[in-house]
């Protein structure tokens, strides 16, 4: 199987598992199909940007918040055609296709000035927390797409 699956399969794990040492990763990873060594697991991990971290309920491997968050933004970057907006509502329109995946990556970046997403097939409407909010929103958006343009 290729790395990509095995990547994804990696994060799958430990979104929904408490993973504490590699072993259990490589163990996990074999009930699903993947063999895979030691050394490649770690390159896995490092690519990834697994972390280890304590916690509440003890130490775990967990996928970098900041990495991902890096990652998401280059994702979007790529997808987003136009920004607007009026008194009320934000509009961004991507490329055909797109919306959902684009409004899922938007709504997990959390960002404080967006309520929620809306997304059709090439737009998505963007609930600003207040009307207020609207143009730090639409900043916010920008900042993201320009900061992930800049590292390509």
């Amino acid at each position: 199987m290729d790395k990509l699956k095995r990547h994804a399969a990696i994060k799958q794990i430990l979104a929904n598992n408490t993973i504490t040492t590699q072993l259990e990763l490589a163990k996990e990873l074999r009930k699903i199909g993947f063999r895979t060594t030691q050394a490649t697991l770690s390159r896995d991990m490092k690519e990834l940007g697994v972390v280890w971290v304590n916690s509440p309920d003890g130490a775990r491997y967990l996928l970098n918040p900041t990495t991902e968050e890096q990652r998401l933004t280059k994702l979007i970057s790529l997808e987003i055609e136009s920004i607007t907006a009026n008194e009320v509502m934000i509009v961004v329109k991507t490329l055909p296709g797109r919306a959902q995946g684009v409004a899922e990556i938007i709504d997990q970046l959390n960002i404080p000035s967006i309520l929620g997403t809306l997304a059709g097939d090439n737009t998505i409407f963007i609930l600003p927390r207040s009307v207020k909010k609207i143009r730090d929103a639409i900043e916010a958006l920008q900042h993201l797409i320009l900061k992930a343009k800049s590292k390509v």
